[in-house]
């Protein structure tokens, strides 16, 4: 199991509660107030998980990831971390990540990387969809962006590329619409029953929705078809690396039959068999019904394959409390198959909450963010299913309980 320890990074202060450690199940989730460190949590683990992947690829090896301030250029820099570890924190900070294939410690301004005796790893598509996203959609051709983040940068590449690969109309989750590709013009049209909009002119909602979904559903269609395709497509830097390291091998005095078996090797370090889907937000500019299809679209993609993962930060009390839906429905699908119980109950089921996007309790970890102490703490489970007794049910407890007291004072004036 990957898992991460934080303290004394940026909002990050005291960490994790108990042991320290964030254990990222097949859903992690992350809430809290702004500046508590969601994001930052979401930034780190990807920074991470693309450090044990290149070092499992063979991009770098593990001196060179050692060398001193490495972690801050370039890594720390391509989510823009650079400074939440100030000249006086250097020596206080600590992160620990513990990967399936490298264990990772960042201590006193260093590096140290450790190989992990587990051979479960399984090679990753990771994508961090950022905030931001929006702003693809808002402009009319996407080459008119200027983009500063990095991170932004190569979700704008990974949105290119799905959208080309778009032939027939393509299902979104919101308002049985479809979206189209005008690929003479470039330029994505949403089509609902009655009418025809481009996704520049479209509302706040679809153009926060449909690059997440479109880029999403992309990669985990991608990692899916290589799995069972047992074929690799390589990102221009990957090929690039494979040639070179490929000439090495074809350089050498070896036989035929040693020259394919180590170039049989050396592809299967490059095939991606996991979509690692990190999301800020994924409710934004959304109704919460829009918000429930959404992740449903997200769980889906997540389920396609056993080895995803999906990390989510929110503000949005509706998401957490529809993964607690998705978990209470996987409850009784697995209830009525123990039971074999009549199987017409499981249309029934689908009905309410689609089948592909149930969750087992055990594959949910819900994290809360303290921006007044720094900490974190998880979301405790009550016979699997996790608590409504988080920040975000508060803030709506909160406010029924402000319209209480102004009934209150309501009364007193009457009387």
């Amino acid at each position: 199991m990957t898992r991460l320890r934080v303290k004394h990074f940026g909002p990050i202060r005291e960490g994790m509660k108990n042991d320290g450690w964030i254990e990222f199940k097949r859903v992690t989730v992350f809430v809290g107030n702004q500046g508590s460190g969601k994001s930052t949590l979401a930034k780190l683990y990807s920074t991470f998980a693309w450090i044990e992947k290149a070092l499992v690829r063979g991009d770098f090896d593990r001196k060179w990831f050692e060398r001193k301030n490495r972690l801050t250029k370039p890594f720390l820099t391509y989510h823009r971390l650079e400074n939440y570890i100030s000249s006086g924190q250097t020596a206080l900070t600590e992160i620990d990540y513990e990967g399936e294939a490298f264990s990772i410690k960042y201590a006193n301004g260093q590096l140290h990387i450790t190989k992990s005796k587990t051979d479960g790893y399984h090679l990753p598509q990771i994508m961090y969809v950022p905030a931001e996203r929006n702003f693809i959609s808002y402009v009319k051709h996407t080459r008119e962006l200027k983009l500063s983040s990095d991170s932004l940068k190569e979700f704008l590449t990974e949105f290119d590329n799905a959208k080309a690969s778009i032939k027939d109309p393509l299902p979104l989750p919101i308002n049985n619409a479809e979206l189209e590709y005008d690929k003479l013009n470039d330029t994505l049209n949403i089509r609902e029953s009655d009418y025809k909009l481009k996704l520049a002119d479209a509302s706040s909602g679809f153009q926060s929705a449909v690059p997440l979904h479109l880029v999403s559903q992309f990669l985990a269609n991608s990692v899916q078809e290589r799995i069972e395709d047992r074929q690799e497509s390589m990102s221009a830097g990957e090929l690039e690396r494979f040639r070179k390291e490929a000439a090495k091998i074809l350089s050498q005095p070896l036989t035929v039959e040693q020259r394919r078996a180590l170039i049989s090797t050396l592809s299967s370090r490059f095939n991606k068999t996991a979509f690692i889907n990190i999301v800020e937000e994924p409710e934004q500019n959304l109704f919460p019904q829009s918000q429930w299809n959404v992740l449903q679209s997200l769980l889906k993609f997540n389920n396609q394959g056993e080895h995803n993962r999906l990390v989510l930060t929110t503000h949005s009390p509706y998401v957490v409390n529809y993964l607690t839906i998705a978990v209470q429905g996987k409850l009784l699908q697995d209830k009525i198959t123990k039971n074999k119980c009549d199987e017409a109950w499981l249309p029934k089921l689908d009905a309410v909450v689609p089948l592909y996007a149930l969750i087992n309790a055990k594959d949910l970890a819900i994290y809360q963010a303290d921006e007044k102490t720094g900490g974190i703490e998880r979301l405790p489970v009550i016979e699997g299913i996790p608590s409504d007794n988080n920040y975000l049910n508060g803030s709506l407890r909160e406010g029924n309980d402000l319209f209480d007291r102004l009934l209150d004072i309501d009364e007193a004036l009457k009387a």
